[in-house]
């Protein structure tokens, strides 16, 4: 789908035009600052509006619905952070981005204000990072294996937490690895991005015993 751009995205998720707004001003950021630094794949630019806004937007109606706070890891070019963001900016989600790259959190926050939101951006190693509380959801987009991305993310999360992970055609075999070390509840969904790729929804993620 190269040639879905905003006009069908709107249509397909039926935002408002001051999210579209905002959705607009990240492109243009992101366009601007991917001309000097590697954001994403310069062969996924043309067809960025389907290939990372559409595939972090879909995760946004995957939310449980009392969805207070997000933790995004890994945030790199804002996707899927800043774009859940920009979608639950209406009902007051707060979205908080972990990227240990300085010069990727100088491009965040420059799109954060571009586009009028409030999020909260932790340059810092995932590891290191220490939030006041755990968050409702933790995301993460093309981070790590899941084995190591449930450690990374079971550090953060709290009892309640839903871990929401798209995933590509390996998610079978990750599964399975990630099986032998944590117990969880798994939902599988679709992408309508890539039918080879599934999301990941997973609740009561806990350690196994030794």
């Amino acid at each position: 789908m190269d040639d879905y751009g905003p006009d069908a995205f709107s249509a397909e998720y039926g935002v408002s035009r001051e999210t579209m707004d905002r959705l607009l001003a990240y492109d243009d950021v992101l366009v601007d600052w991917c001309a000097r630094m590697n954001l994403v794949a310069k062969s996924t630019i043309e067809s960025r509006w389907n290939r990372h806004f559409r595939d972090s937007a879909q995760l946004f109606d995957l939310l449980p619905t009392d969805t207070r706070t997000v933790l995004d890891l890994g945030s790199g070019a804002g996707f899927p952070g800043l774009v859940l963001a920009a979608m639950g900016a209406p009902s007051r989600l707060h979205v908080t981005l972990i990227e240990s790259t300085g010069k990727k959190t100088a491009f965040l926050t420059a799109a954060a204000k571009a586009m009028d939101i409030d999020v909260s951006i932790h340059t810092e190693r995932i590891e290191k990072a220490r939030l006041s509380s755990p968050p409702d959801v933790i995301s993460a987009r093309a981070l790590a294996p899941l084995p190591k991305l449930l450690g990374y993310a079971a550090a953060h999360g709290g009892a309640g937490t839903t871990f929401i992970f798209p995933k590509g055609q390996d998610v079978g075999s990750e599964l399975t690895d990630a099986s032998r070390c944590w117990n969880m509840n798994i939902d599988v969904r679709p992408s309508r991005t890539n039918p080879e790729a599934q999301i990941l929804i997973l609740r009561d993620v806990r350690r196994k015993s030794p």
